[in-house]
């Protein structure tokens, strides 16, 4: 009962984060891991608990994801396949080898979410030189984010800052559009990973349905008091623990 208690506190802390900084796998995955959870079967758990957030985050930015609808085909795509690989090879990579790589990935989500700011800035020179964007433009973008959707399939921390940083190269710069088609990219990424996962038998499904209630809680109840924080302090606090948990993993690989 107290593992289920601390993984619902991490899934409701993961929600309330996701619903204004991002990054809240960074809380709820260490903490199955933690608590004793295999790697994979931890972090497909926490990829199936965690897409109903995504969700109720895309349907509240529907209207502007009317305004961006020739891009939605063109990304969602690449985004489908992507996320279906990254899962394929989740499952294909053993135990002891993603547990090795677990510290390195937490600790690059990390960073990532710690340079959020600084990529936004980036992001809106880059938006203003791609407004119109060529042939050859929008095929790498294209296959950037495959690449994002096989990182998002295979892991998913820092997932959404890569995905606003692909809509940047392609010319957008309403925040609103934006997040909107972030959402929606995620919904389809995690979606078709979660179904494998689910088909494949990785899923720790009491785990994720406590979870999914919380991260659901969190998201709704718990973002006016996030607000009233800040999301430079809610982001700094992820980075903090987000780093804590980096090398509390690393030694616990070594001992």
């Amino acid at each position: 009962m107290l593992s289920y208690l601390l993984i619902a506190a991490a899934a409701f802390a993961a929600g309330v984060i996701n619903s204004l900084a991002g990054g809240g796998t960074l809380i709820s995955f260490p903490t199955m891991v933690w608590l004793g959870r295999p790697p994979i079967m931890a972090n497909a758990t926490n990829a199936v608990a965690l897409w109903p957030g995504s969700l109720s985050a895309m349907i509240g930015y529907r209207e502007d994801l009317g305004r961006v609808r020739r891009w939605l085909l063109l990304l969602m795509i690449p985004s489908v396949a992507g996320g279906a690989l990254g899962a394929v090879l989740l499952l294909h990579t053993s135990e002891k080898t993603f547990a090795r790589l677990v510290p390195f990935l937490i600790l690059g989500a990390t960073l990532l979410l710690a340079a959020q700011e600084l990529i936004s800035r980036k992001l809106n020179l880059i938006a203003k030189a791609h407004e119109d964007p060529t042939t050859g433009w929008v095929v790498f973008v294209f296959t950037f984010q495959l690449l994002v959707g096989l990182y998002g399939g295979y892991f998913g921390a820092g997932m959404g800052i890569l995905m606003l940083a692909a809509l940047g190269l392609i010319g957008l710069t309403d925040m609103h559009e934006m997040n909107g088609l972030k959402n929606l990219l995620a919904v389809g990424i995690n979606g078709v990973a979660a179904i494998y996962f689910a088909i494949s038998g990785a899923v720790l499904w009491v785990d994720a349905i406590v979870m999914a209630i919380a991260a659901i809680a969190g998201g709704f109840l718990g973002a006016k008091l996030a607000k009233r924080l800040g999301r430079g302090f809610v982001r700094g606090a992820v980075v903090a623990i987000g780093l804590t948990m980096t090398i509390a993993l690393f030694l616990k690989n070594a001992g």
